[in-house]
């Protein structure tokens, strides 16, 4: 079984732009197209501008390998988070009580990808 999280944009462009250019996904359909699928590296995003499909503010969980160079790259590419000063783990990876090491990107309208790295 496999989870697709559905994320509603209120500019799908926009939102493809973010989601293509910044972060390595690509686009599987056109980008004004009311809703697309995105995918990167077997896993798979769904944007949807439809008003009654979801609501804004979503959260995901992204399980990759290697945090820290995926945020530098990301980062390199263009992704400016500084502004999020409230939460340390959109500045830059954290090793969490939990085990974990992570750092969260939120896209121009609010819905968040929690990047995560499970222990070894």
């Amino acid at each position: 079984m496999k989870m697709v999280p559905l994320f509603h944009v209120a500019d799908m462009r926009t939102a493809v732009d973010f989601y293509t250019r910044l972060l390595d996904f690509t686009l599987w359909g056109a980008p004004d197209d009311p809703v697309v699928s995105l995918t990167r590296h077997g896993a798979e995003l769904m944007l949807t501008s439809l008003p009654t499909d979801q609501v804004p503010r979503v959260n995901a969980h992204l399980l990759v390998d290697d945090v820290d160079a995926l945020f530098a790259r990301w980062t390199g590419r263009g992704l400016d988070q500084s502004g999020r000063t409230e939460s340390p783990v959109h500045l830059g990876p954290v090793d969490q009580s939990w085990g974990t090491r992570e750092f969260y990107v939120t896209d121009p309208f609010g819905n968040t990808l929690r990047v995560v790295q499970r222990p070894a």
